[in-house]
């Protein structure tokens, strides 16, 4: 399904009426399957537990490529573990399912995104502002354009799964970025369908670390996270992982 495609759909919804994407989702799939064609998608992914549901709703539609471009992370270490955590849940996936998902980790950048925030004199933002409009757009950016230039059918994100994200924002950036690429954005809303509780439970399963703030600085400092402690636990995560190797 083309980007003209997409938007024809989407302007089948009334102004003021909020966009189903799962069912435009659903919808690009059927269209997939009646054209007999397998798809490539490069997927943002925020963490593991978010692509948990994105890679069993896709890829038995489509190829999956899980992308890793979160410079938001603070501090490093917890970066890393995440990094890691995905890596490994990508792996276990593959294994258990006989799925071939690929995974490319982005260059961490988090100057960028700290220059981005405070240039936009987004600091004192609350979660669900301005500055996650923001980062959603950086990452997403992040993920087209290397989905542009990898030559990938689509790209998108598994972050509409997290009900603290605002899935109709996330698709509106997304479908704004594809303007600027070579590339289609797919839109999605993997909680629909109970996929939070789906996503917990898949977590459960193989054992997925689930971090307890969506890993800005900015955030955390509001939301009281310990950082110090969060920076101990992952170090020590991190070097459990190597020993055990």
């Amino acid at each position: 399904m083309t980007k003209d495609e997409i938007q024809n759909l989407l302007m089948t919804y009334q102004k003021d009426q909020k966009v189903n994407y799962d069912d435009v989702l659903k919808k690009v799939i059927k269209k997939w399957h009646a054209d007999s064609i397998r798809p490539t998608v490069l997927m943002h992914s925020c963490c593991a537990p978010c692509s948990t549901v994105m890679l069993e709703s896709l890829c038995e539609h489509c190829d999956v490529t899980v992308y890793f471009s979160n410079s938001n992370i603070y501090p490093q270490v917890e970066y890393d573990r995440r990094a890691l955590v995905q890596k490994e849940f990508v792996e276990a996936f593959n294994a258990s399912t006989g799925n071939d998902v690929k995974f490319i980790e982005a260059p961490y950048k988090p100057n960028a995104f700290v220059k981005m925030v405070k240039e936009g004199h987004l600091e004192e933002e609350p979660e669900g502002g301005k500055r996650c409009n923001a980062c959603f757009d950086m990452r997403l950016d992040s993920v087209a354009k290397e989905a542009a230039r990898l030559g990938f059918d689509y790209f998108g994100s598994a972050i509409t799964l997290s009900p603290h994200k605002n899935s109709q924002l996330v698709n509106a950036v997304g479908l704004d970025v594809q303007k600027l690429y070579d590339v289609s954005y797919l839109p999605s809303d993997f909680k629909k369908n109970n996929g939070y509780k789906r996503s917990v439970e898949l977590c459960h399963d193989y054992d997925i670390y689930r971090q307890c703030y969506c890993g800005c600085i900015f955030a955390a400092r509001k939301q009281g996270v310990d950082l110090m402690k969060i920076s101990q636990e992952a170090k020590e995560f991190i070097e459990l992982k190597k020993n055990a190797q």
